[in-house]
């Protein structure tokens, strides 16, 4: 399952790439989360899948749905249309595991070993290698990077929230209430801020509905799964692996380099996340 999941996790930048240029960020999530919305409440009433009924339970799920798709999603998004490169997306967002060991104690009591500590920051390490070369900030993209922090925020406080109070939701049900919320809050900002624009060409279509059906889906129905098997920070450590899976798929993909040091960050990762892992 931890192998599916940052798998399907990694091909989100790639979906990116394919439909970014077709729509503006939030546009492009509004009809996707909109989509998927409306699959998993059909999908939750053909299957008679329960729902919750308590208006504190909808508001706490509709709450961690706003973290985990809107403030994450958005912010990786709109970072990346204001030029932030994705190497340092992608190094911003791997301060997520290292947040997440941090506040796991206080807010759910879990405890981090020296040896996950230590892990932790070896996986960090690797995963500024394997973006090494990618890394540029230029003044035109400073003003996203605060977008890429608040992503790191969303997901991270996301996840630590679906820990504490989304365990016994049902993932069918839930998620389609998370969707649905997330959807509603960019219904709202989305003409606000932008001219809601898409060129329906086949790329785009194709980038939704991957990123719609395999991520919106397939890589947070095992999220959760996750969150609720393990401890917060080891299901956090799988998310250094994606930047270097996200530069394997983008070299077989689109050619993209990959040189020897982002092939020693690889190694390094894959070490960081198995330390944090081992029992």
């Amino acid at each position: 399952m931890p192998a599916v999941f940052v798998l399907l996790w990694s091909t989100g930048f790639i979906g990116a790439k394919f439909g970014l240029p077709y729509a503006e960020p939030l546009t492009f999530l509004l009809v996707r989360l909109t989509l998927v919305a409306a699959v998993l409440a059909l999908a939750a009433l053909v299957a008679r899948a329960p729902w919750p009924r308590r208006p504190a339970e909808i508001g706490r799920i509709a709450l961690a749905g706003l973290l985990v798709h809107g403030v994450y999603l958005s912010g990786v998004f709109i970072a990346i249309s204001k030029g932030v490169s994705a190497g340092v997306t992608a190094l911003i967002v791997g301060l997520q595991p290292l947040l997440t060991a941090t506040l796991s104690g206080p807010l759910l009591g879990e405890r981090v070993t020296g040896r996950q500590w230590a892990g932790l920051l070896l996986g960090l390490a690797g995963v500024a290698l394997v973006v090494r070369e990618k890394l540029s900030v230029t003044a035109a993209s400073l003003g996203g990077m605060g977008f890429a922090v608040a992503a790191l925020l969303g997901i991270t406080f996301g996840t630590l929230y679906q820990k504490r109070h989304g365990g016994s939701m049902d993932l069918r049900s839930g998620a389609a209430i998370q969707y649905a919320a997330t959807a509603l809050v960019l219904a709202v900002v989305a003409p606000l801020v932008e001219t809601m624009h898409i060129r329906w060409t086949g790329e785009f279509v194709f980038a939704l509905l991957w990123l719609s059906g395999v991520l919106s889906i397939g890589a947070i129905f095992l999220l959760f799964a996750l969150i609720r098997r393990g401890a917060a920070a080891k299901v956090a450590s799988l998310f250094h692996l994606t930047p270097p899976v996200t530069a394997v798929v983008a070299w077989a993909m689109f050619d993209e380099r990959l040189g020897v040091t982002a092939l020693v960050g690889m190694a390094v990762v894959a070490a960081g996340v198995a330390m944090v892992n081992r029992r």
